[in-house]
């Protein structure tokens, strides 16, 4: 996934050997814990507290992040020095705004006489980030009879950490941080950092304060009874802040913020059902994945998620995009273009790159510049390329934009390229990887941790080592250029491509299913040594079809049993196997993304009720977390009555692939597909999961046009009614 290794443990040198720390994540601030609200723009995303504070200290996340450094690390509201009382915290279901709203403490006098009263000022923090600044608006009310002076400090600073320090990186030198320069309303903080780059943090008040310092403001409100008084607050990472006051720039802002947003989901279908709370979520899931996405100028792109992969990602970002093509067809067109503009060339071991391989994860940072970190343009996933390819064909089909794919031939051929010459390590028809340099990953398939792949007896697998998965992905990739191919009339190439993907299911069924497991291995380790473990990996073979349908059976089968399912979703690995651990990372854990892919294999093999299963598990979890906000992973504890599932100390909240995942089980438990040609959606053997009765699917976009139809429970079977139809679109439902 986005993640370089298991964030807790420190990683191997070399796979199989003793552990030396690389690229770990601290585990000792659990973000689900403390509640904090996130917002993203671009490449600037912001973590505060539930009060709307960044509290700076060992360990603490908070702060303002532009492009892998932290340009503000501290910024905290007291009055007369006390925090003031928490009354809620939100964000608005568009993510739009965090909203906090606070009242006054007591207050008391030298002799211990309460002067001001707790609750008679009411404190309201309106914040959003456009573009690189976080603009924020204190509105402060007195409901009091009698006016008051309301002492108010808001204390700042910025340490200019790069995103690998903040995570638990340590480094033997930095830059300079520089004086800050103050005038009345601003001030300015800087450093240089040891890639010769100076980052500077500007922060401006509107009203001006009583008093600034290089690192507080003073201010001494003066309320009326019943008078309301703002003032406005500007933190720009790197870019000189306008002309215009911060007030007016405020509002600005604002508005190009909420024309940007209703323009990213203007083509986006939508959602309704008849349980509210899991329209809470849908929504969460929707405002979550835009607020991911930023844009390149080759379209849309969702970054992979907060706080630790708020950058371009591979693996996730094509696995996002796959999720909501059907709803969405426009950002998988950004996710493709933008890689295939990125694609490698030519070799660079220190980057893992090779000619036709596709993109893992860019880093902008001063230890990526200094090459302190491998990530400033690094390719090191094994599975991106076939993923790419998986993407192409997928959105073909669902869109028949001929021009773009037309556009994307010579990077879909390197990538086919890319897997016959430098996949396929030894020769043996399946894809395997081996990072070539040491400071590259271990590990390089989504599951990354660095005991992720094991044997049955919990020995570490050795390279170079072929996933199952991604054997599966491999296939999916030559199906997807066959289809291309005979679509642009290349109907040679079409049959040797169909070829070789039938050649490698017969390979694959070969050397990968074990009937004493009753699913597929883990993997196939550098002496072809099968890892015969039982693990969710198993179920993205259903995903793409490479698995035989006799053999379906028994995949769905074992995944079900309740050493795999949890009762909220299907563990990363079963209980019954040597390195489980409900608590790591990758072999026990529950991932959300996981659960979908592996949902809509069960669908694809006619597993509809079982993917229903895993939906209402899904759906139950994201009732137990704050904002309805499904994260990265939570722990693989079994389901129990009247309790939320356990959260994963650092997961990402938001995460693209995981926000996403309802949006794709709905997808998955529909039967939807899509004929553009034919100008059809199909609904075949619909199944709602138990929570659901009915569901509106409103702007379902084919090239005639548009599509809104309500899927209502009926008996025991699903039936399909279309409300509206923009254009000459066809509706089929199969039981």
């Amino acid at each position: 996934m986005g993640a370089q290794v298991d964030p807790l443990t420190p990683m191997p040198d070399e796979i199989g050997t003793a552990r030396t720390p690389q690229f770990f994540i601290a585990g000792n601030a659990p973000l689900q814990e403390r509640r904090p609200r996130t917002l993203k723009h671009g490449d600037t995303f912001s973590i505060f507290d539930h009060n709307g504070d960044a509290l700076s200290g060992p360990g603490s996340l908070d702060g303002i992040f532009h492009r892998d450094t932290r340009y503000l690390s501290h910024f905290s509201l007291t009055i007369r020095g006390e925090r003031p009382l928490l009354l809620s915290s939100a964000l608005r279901d568009d993510n739009a705004l965090s909203i906090f709203d606070l009242a006054n403490p007591d207050l008391e006098d030298a002799e211990g006489n309460i002067i001001l009263q707790h609750d008679r000022i009411h404190v309201r923090r309106t914040r959003f980030l456009w573009r690189d600044t976080c603009f924020e608006r204190l509105s402060l009310r007195n409901f009091d009879d009698v006016a008051h002076t309301v002492p108010m400090e808001i204390e700042f600073g910025s340490d200019f950490l790069d995103l690998f320090e903040v995570r638990g990186a340590r480094r033997k030198r930095r830059g300079k941080i520089h004086p800050p320069s103050v005038s009345d309303s601003e001030v300015i903080l800087s450093y240089t950092g040891l890639d010769g780059i100076k980052r500077q943090t500007t922060i401006r008040f509107d009203a001006a304060p009583k008093e600034l310092t290089q690192s507080r403001a003073t201010y001494a409100v003066e309320l009326a009874a019943g008078q309301t008084k703002q003032i406005f607050i500007e933190i720009s990472c790197g870019r000189p802040p306008l002309a215009m006051s911060a007030r007016r720039q405020y509002f600005s802002s604002l508005r190009e913020a909420r024309r940007e947003t209703k323009l990213l989901v203007r083509n986006a279908a939508s959602i309704e059902s008849s349980n509210d709370i899991f329209n809470e979520v849908i929504r969460r899931s929707v405002a979550d994945l835009y607020m991911l996405v930023t844009r390149t100028k080759e379209g849309p792109y969702p970054y992979a998620g907060i706080p630790w992969f708020s950058t371009v990602f591979g693996r996730d970002a094509l696995i996002t995009a796959a999720q909501v093509l059907w709803m969405d067809p426009s950002i998988a067109k950004g996710v493709l273009k933008h890689l295939a503009a990125n694609q490698a060339t030519e070799e660079d071991p220190e980057a893992d790159a090779e000619p036709g391989k596709i993109l893992h994860e860019v880093r902008y940072g001063e230890m990526a510049e200094l090459k302190e970190v491998p990530f400033r343009r690094y390719y090191g996933s094994v599975d991106s390329t076939p993923l790419f390819l998986m993407l192409a064909g997928a959105y073909f089909e669902r869109t028949n934009d001929i021009q773009t794919i037309h556009e994307l031939l010579p990077n879909i051929r390197a990538a086919l390229d890319w897997i016959q010459n430098y996949g396929d390590r030894d020769g043996d028809g399946f894809v395997e990887y081996g990072r070539r340099t040491t400071s590259g990953l271990a590990n390089q398939g989504w599951k990354d941790s660095w005991d992720a792949v094991f044997h049955a007896n919990g020995e570490l697998a050795r390279g170079p080592i072929a996933l199952c998965e991604l054997q599966a992905y491999v296939y999916a990739a030559w199906r997807a250029a066959a289809l291309i191919a005979d679509a642009m009339g290349m109907g040679d190439e079409a049959l040797r491509y169909g070829a070789r993907a039938d050649e490698l299911r017969k390979n694959f069924d070969e050397a990968f299913y074990d009937h004493e497991l009753g699913t597929y291995v883990l993997a196939l380790d550098g002496d072809k040594r099968p890892c015969r473990v039982r693990a969710s990996n198993a179920g993205h073979t259903l995903l793409t079809g490479i698995a035989y349908p006799d053999r379906a059976a028994h995949v769905v089968k074992t995944l079900m049993e309740r050493s795999s399912f949890s009762g909220w979703g299907i563990r990363t690995v079963a209980t019954t196997e040597a390195r489980y651990n409900p608590m790591s990372y990758h072999n026990g854990s529950i991932w959300p993304h996981d659960n979908a892919l592996i949902a809509a294999g069960f669908a694809r093999y006619g597993y509809r009720a079982e993917a229903a299963r895993i939906f209402d598990g899904i759906f139950a979890a994201a009732t137990y977390i704050d904002l309805r906000r499904l994260p990265e992973l939570f722990c693989g504890f079994p389901r129990q009555r009247s309790r939320g599932p356990t959260f994963y100390p650092v997961a990402c909240s938001p995460q693209a692939w995981a926000a996403v995942a309802p949006l794709y089980l709905m997808k998955s438990c529909l039967g939807i597909s899509f004929d553009p040609i034919g100008n059809a959606v199909s609904f075949h053997q619909p199944h709602l999961p138990e929570f659901l009765d009915s569901v509106v699917i409103r702007g379902m976009s084919m090239p005639a046009g548009k599509l809104d139809v309500l899927l209502r429970r009926l008996g025991t079977e699903v039936v399909v009614q279309v409300l509206d139809r923009d254009g000459d679109i066809r509706v089929t439902t199969t039981y």
